[in-house]
């Protein structure tokens, strides 16, 4: 499951197939409609599509002379159940954070100092 798990978040680390799977949750595409909004030939896009391929993450077939992806929704599955584990951790309030810093910061400012010599 470690190396599953690696080739997922491996594919997720680019924004370039962060982008095409937010594209894919609307709808089955076809190769040449998934490139046209990137700035990069369809060769490189088709890097992409075998990267997330391979990670289970798209399906692709060919209808007719057309080849489609498709998105896998069970793909992310086994990375969600990891990424949950950490959820038994509370996040932080930043913004309560910075409040209680700037509360004890000021409140020691207005503290008389003692000497303790």
């Amino acid at each position: 499951m470690d190396h599953a798990l690696d080739t997922v978040f491996s594919a997720l680390a680019d924004p370039t197939r962060r982008a095409i799977l937010v594209m894919l949750l609307e709808d089955d595409m076809a190769v040449t409609d998934v490139a046209e909004p990137f700035e990069m030939s369809l060769a490189a896009i088709s890097k992409h599509l075998g990267i997330l391929t391979r990670a289970g993450l798209i399906s692709q077939e060919k209808r007719g002379r057309v080849k489609w992806c498709k998105l896998e929704p069970d793909a992310l599955r086994d990375a969600s159940i990891w990424m949950q584990s950490f959820g038994q951790f509370e996040a932080v309030n930043l913004d309560a954070f910075e409040r209680f810093l700037e509360a004890e910061l000021t409140e020691g400012r207005d503290r008389p100092a003692t000497n303790q010599g």
